[in-house]
């Protein structure tokens, strides 16, 4: 169906002239990289965005997360709170400090962990509480945030995919003691590669700085644990770019997520996730489930769409509890999370997704829901 592959990946392209502006600045101040001008323009431009007092950033989300759980862990604690129903890769950040992922369950009907999943879980060995923002809207936040408060327990959210979101308190990027980003070129700021973390606290902001930068204060002089996790500053201008063109492509993801709503009518076996849109958002990612009216299992219908060039993907499946992992963990009985995994699809979006695509995709789908007796048999199943 598609001769140009299409994916669940942002890939948004900023204008390169105004990439090439920046990168001008950098480049004339011969300064590549060790918190140049570009980088430090991003952390002043994304703090007054997100509406928090700092801002630090990362060669990538993934140290921006590590580092975080490093800085806020309570000591001679060994576990960290965290959902099931996330990023693949998630609980091996966790293992790299090295603490132990404690998996809880997520709320059925966002998808995301809520104050009494995560509550269940915090005891006297709890060092941190890892709230993940699933891929459409928020978590509880202000629940997860309130509990926090109540147990003494440091609250750190994974905000990768909620840039441009807003929940009833405010801004995301304002909430817990720190919330981690990424920058990687699939999320809504593509920078090639990135991440960066915002918080109020100014003395865990000053420890970040020296801990992403080996842990230096002035030449060879250590002052803390560190490695090295600096952004450089051609993926600082990049970022900056595609800040620039923000609100435009909100625009154009807005327009992408109607065209699903309009179109997916014509297949009622797939319910669409929908954004609340009483709150900013960004519209990026599309989420559909597969109800008991939808004729094939979802595995078979991944399989069709990927041989047509749709690469649609299973949301967060298998969850991390079901995995095999070579760390310390606690094990985990989460029904919810283990029903949850097994019905959801993203599908193809972002910058190179056209609302033609998206016409076509949907057709696809009412053909399969008409003919899913012929193409099971011929299929072999």
């Amino acid at each position: 169906m598609f001769s140009s592959i299409i994916s669940t990946s942002n890939l948004v392209r900023p204008d390169l002239d105004n990439f090439l502006n920046y990168s001008k600045q950098f480049y004339e101040a011969k300064q590549y990289t060790n918190n140049g001008p570009m980088v430090r323009l991003l952390e002043a431009r994304l703090a007054e965005f997100h509406h928090a007092k700092h801002c630090i950033s990362f060669a990538n989300g993934f140290w921006a997360i590590v580092l975080t759980l490093k800085a806020l862990a309570l000591p001679g604690r060994t576990n960290v709170v965290m959902p099931s129903l996330t990023y693949r890769r998630l609980a091996d950040i966790v293992a790299w400090l090295p603490l132990k992922p404690h998996f809880c369950e997520v709320d059925p009907q966002t998808l995301a962990v809520s104050a009494e999943t995560v509550a269940a879980c915090v005891n006297d060995q709890t060092a941190a509480i890892l709230a993940t923002h699933p891929i459409v809207n928020c978590c509880d936040v202000e629940g997860v945030e309130a509990l926090g408060r109540r147990t003494g327990v440091p609250v750190i959210f994974d905000a990768v995919e909620s840039v441009y979101e807003s929940v009833a308190g405010g801004k995301i990027g304002s909430f817990g003691q720190a919330e981690c980003f990424s920058l990687h070129a699939s999320k809504l700021i593509n920078g090639f590669e990135g991440g960066y973390v915002t918080t109020d606290d100014k003395d865990l902001a000053r420890r970040l700085l020296f801990m992403r930068g080996f842990g230096f204060s002035g030449p060879d002089n250590v002052v803390e644990f560190g490695l090295n996790a600096k952004l450089c500053e051609p993926h600082a201008c990049m970022a900056l770019a595609c800040l620039d063109d923000l609100e435009n492509q909100v625009s154009r993801n807005r327009a992408r997520y109607n065209r699903y709503r309009e179109a997916l009518r014509l297949a009622p076996g797939l319910r669409l996730l929908e954004f609340d849109e009483r709150y900013r958002t960004s519209y990026k990612n599309i989420v559909v489930e597969t109800t008991p009216d939808w004729p094939l299992s979802r595995a078979r219908t991944l399989d069709i769409l990927h041989a047509e060039g749709a690469l649609a993907r299973s949301y967060y499946s298998p969850p991390l509890h079901r995995k095999s992992m070579a760390y310390p963990h606690i094990p985990a009985d989460l029904p919810i999370t283990d029903r949850l995994a097994e019905k959801f699809m993203l599908l193809p979006c972002g910058h190179f997704v056209t609302e033609a695509d998206i016409d076509a995709l949907c057709a696809f789908f009412a053909f399969i829901d008409r003919n899913a007796a012929q193409i099971s048999e011929r299929l072999g199943s």
